[in-house]
């Protein structure tokens, strides 16, 4: 059992611990995934999509963190989807839930250290824009990350990027455009849109809500920015895809809740899965 963060300013300590978690993985699997997907909270089902998977407890991976929120299962899927070897991280971490953020990002480099170039990073998140509505499915072009401390403080890993790594194409514009085909062919309305990140556990207060949509934010959640900035640095094309599970106090009128989250996640998840299956197939 390692410590709950990982020791981040130790560059030696952080090369050894991504390549003893990498070759673990790697023991395990025959074939190189093409991509990684990381589920968000109540979209753990698309990993059942797998033909034949290898499943791995993240608490057998060495230096992986483990999850303490429901809704996210805590193992990782490698199988087959539509004729490519597909990795599915079953659930995620946050940052509300004690780790940095340099822990919490740790799987991406993981992944990229496996030699996977995409990754599809997904997320429950509730409504700021008026004109959406709760149970549909946001492309994210962009991000806000505001209260999220850089996963890339600390030892410089220059084996994985540069220090100072470029953010104004994050989301892969020929992801966005093939998701966007995919949606139209499957007939999924889809928006587009900015994620804003929140740092929870608490939910937006009104006053934070009317500030997020002064930004220009579509959606807020509390994830996913932090992996997408590792990723980017890593080199990895990014698909960001957000179930809007719930519109905020502003415009709903009324309380959230975690298990409100969770139901409708589950209530869209055969537009999720019928959209991530058919961007797999077409990549």
């Amino acid at each position: 059992m390692v410590e709950m963060n990982l020791d981040y300013m130790d560059k030696d300590f952080m090369l050894k611990a991504i390549q003893e978690a990498a070759d673990f993985i790697k023991g395990k699997i025959s074939k190189q995934p093409m991509i990684a997907m990381i589920l968000g909270s109540g979209l753990g089902a698309f990993a059942d999509e797998l033909k034949e998977p290898v499943v791995i407890s993240f608490e057998e991976v060495p230096y992986f963190p483990r999850p303490t929120v429901e809704g996210h299962g805590g193992k990782l899927f490698i199988g087959e989807l539509e004729g490519k070897c597909v990795l599915v991280m079953q659930g995620r971490f946050h940052y509300y839930e004690g780790y940095d953020t340099q822990t919490l990002t740790f799987p991406v480099r993981v992944f990229a250290k496996l030699g996977i170039e995409n990754i599809v990073l997904t997320n429950a998140c509730g409504g700021v824009n008026k004109h959406f509505k709760a149970g549909q499915l946001m492309i994210i072009e962009d991000h806000i990350s505001n209260f999220c401390p850089s996963p890339l403080r600390g030892a410089h890993l220059d084996e994985f990027g540069p220090r100072f790594t470029d953010m104004s194409q994050a989301y892969d514009k020929e992801f966005i455009q093939m998701a966007e085909q995919c949606a139209e062919e499957l007939d999924i309305k889809v928006q587009k849109g900015v994620y804003a990140f929140w740092h929870g556990p608490s939910y937006e207060t009104p006053a934070e809500i009317r500030a997020y949509m002064a930004l220009g934010a579509d959606v807020v959640g509390m994830s996913t920015v932090g992996e997408t900035a590792v990723a980017v640095n890593c080199g990895m094309r990014v698909l960001g895809i957000s179930c809007i599970t719930n519109m905020t106090s502003v415009i709903s009128k009324g309380k959230t809740s975690h298990e409100e989250v969770i139901e409708v996640g589950r209530r869209v998840a055969a537009s999720f899965i019928s959209l991530l299956t058919a961007f797999v197939k077409k990549l």
